[in-house]
């Protein structure tokens, strides 16, 4: 093959070798993965979507993109890539959470499996994209950016099965393990270069099963172990992030032994913490380091089959097969003859555009992630920055760094309403540590974001929230689309005459006081939040205390 631009460009992004750099297993596997991982997160909309972002939720996401249009013009449709600009009320709400059920649970099936990913990938960046407040989290970006590169690497057609006819190409699956790669070489330096004491000092993990956005019971038991287990784990980590990752760069083999050192890494993060869909997309992503060769001898060691039900031959088994076929010929990248014998027509034209598309768009994304990962450790560096800005609304190319700086302490924001300003009953939580008997439950990927907000909030000020303030605005209306986020409602009926938000301290107890006492949590109250709120005999809302020594001029209008 010619050394041309358009050869070098099919030979980087179009279909691949016939057994597809050996990945069609791996890669039939993360896209049934992935399906599972997009359903969880629109199935955990499904419950909390109207009361975050609906038209009487804390967040209104019509009010948000009234206020985007108003400043930006034109340019707001870019800003805010959502569907939500055609209609933000319940109903397409909840048509955009039903829709991405369907498309993920078709995804899951292999049915249409790059159609379905497309609208995966619409629909839960639509609501990315007028979240505000509730959308800021990095596992966000992370699916968004892995649904973006599946649209390349997924094969076409109704049903494909393993899609031996149309392999990944190699651009679509460096890009995917270039995404792994990020996440934990980038979470590793950001541990070094934000000179956290905890992890200089390998302290980082004493504490950090309790104080974690959302503990799990399993993190209770674990955190129970003696210093010398958590410096070892924190140690790991770290040769994990930095160190061992590196493999990826390397031969088959190394590629191999790094999947297997990095997922009981992955599986134990899993049940010690309630970090939502993050760890599994992370987790799945270390599958395309394995080969079809690797998976059918384990098929044939676990089962005592000669091979798998569908050969994955190599590009050299190709070569000597004989004549290919029309689909064969696609896949590996030769010329195809029309039906009047001539190499050009609109088909053609439209392979080519479609191929130079996919190089564009996967070369566009990889310069992105490739300059935040330079400029991450040398901040700089005189690098173009236009394309980083121009793709940083669609978060599909991001720079990633988990648990830089480790909480040294666990506050708990809880709502409180009374109808007489003396008897302060607690709003109910369904996820998040309140009971002090209760014991922290596992429920990841399920992702409760007025409870993992909550975790954040409690990091700074209420100034810094003021949608906490909100949500105490609404629940003195017994709003009842910011109540179904709770787990009840202390005050059905009549709405309560003062609503609060107050800090508690929480540690977790340990062995021997849980056997005597049952109690899984120990807390001590710390005061307000943020500003108490009254509902006025005229349905206005005044403040009536606050957690500053001076009450802000603040006034929420008549409903």
């Amino acid at each position: 093959m010619q050394a041309t631009p358009l050869a070098i460009v099919r030979r980087c992004f179009g279909p691949g070798p016939r057994g597809g750099y050996g990945r069609l297993w791996p890669r039939w596997l993360f896209l049934r993965a992935l399906g599972l991982i997009f359903f969880s997160a629109f199935y955990s909309f499904l419950f909390q979507i109207r009361g975050l972002i609906g038209p009487d939720g804390i967040l209104p996401a019509g009010a948000y993109l009234q206020a985007v249009a108003r400043d930006l013009g034109a340019k707001a449709f870019w800003y805010a890539p959502t569907l939500l600009w055609l209609g933000s009320g319940s109903h397409a709400l909840m048509f955009l959470c039903w829709a991405g059920l369907a498309a993920s649970a078709l995804l899951l099936f292999n049915i249409w499996p790059r159609g379905m990913t497309a609208v995966c990938l619409a629909a839960y960046l639509s609501f990315i994209a007028a979240a505000q407040d509730f959308s800021s989290y990095q596992s966000d970006g992370m699916l968004l950016a892995a649904g973006f590169l599946c649209l390349f690497f997924a094969p076409p057609g109704l049903r494909p099965g393993l899609g031996e006819n149309h392999p990944p190409s190699w651009g679509s699956l460096f890009s995917l393990q270039w995404l792994w790669f990020q996440i934990y070489f980038e979470s590793g330096f950001v541990k070094i270069a934000s000179h956290d004491q905890d992890w200089r000092h390998l302290t980082a993990l004493d504490h950090y099963y309790e104080n974690g956005p959302l503990p799990d019971w399993i993190g209770w038991y674990v955190q129970q172990l003696p210093h010398w287990f958590h410096a070892g784990a924190a140690l790991y980590t770290l040769i994990c992030e930095l160190v061992l990752v590196w493999m990826f760069f390397l031969p088959r083999r190394f590629k191999i032994l790094c999947f297997f050192i990095v997922t009981p890494f992955q599986i134990s993060i899993i049940l010690t913490a309630n970090l939502a869909f993050l760890n599994y997309l992370v987790l799945c992503l270390g599958i395309l380091l394995l080969d079809d060769r690797f998976l059918r001898a384990c098929y044939i060691s676990l089962f005592r089959r000669r091979k798998l039900p569908v050969e994955t031959p190599g590009a050299s088994q190709l070569e000597a097969s004989g004549p290919l076929s029309r689909a064969e010929a696609n896949a590996s990248g030769l010329p195809v003859q029309g039906k009047n014998g001539g190499g050009i027509g609109w088909r053609k034209v439209y392979q080519d555009a479609s191929l130079l598309f996919s190089g564009f768009m996967l070369t566009w994304n990889f310069y992105v992630t490739a300059a935040l990962l330079f400029l991450l450790i040398f901040p700089y560096l005189p690098i173009p920055t236009g394309p980083i800005t121009a793709l940083e609304p669609f978060r599909i190319s991001n720079s990633y760094g988990l648990f830089a700086v480790m909480t040294p302490e666990r506050h708990e924001i809880e709502f409180q309403g009374s109808r007489d300003g003396v008897t302060w009953i607690p709003y109910p939580f369904r996820y998040k540590p309140q009971d002090p008997y209760q014991p922290p439950r596992i429920h990841a990927p399920y992702q409760p974001r007025l409870d993992w907000n909550l975790w954040f909030a409690s990091l700074g000020t209420w100034r810094e929230n003021p949608w906490v303030v909100q949500t105490e605005a609404l629940l003195l209306k017994n709003d009842p689309d910011v109540l179904e986020l709770f787990a009840g409602n202390p005050f059905a009926g009549e709405p309560p005459h003062q609503v609060r938000a107050v800090v508690w301290q929480y540690w977790f107890t340990n062995i021997a006081i849980k056997r005597k006492t049952g109690l899984w949590w120990r807390r001590q109250f710390q005061g307000l939040y943020a500003p108490s709120l009254e509902r006025e005999p005229d349905g206005a809302i005044d403040i009536v205390d606050s957690p500053e020594t001076q009450v802000p001029e603040l006034r929420f209008p008549q409903p």
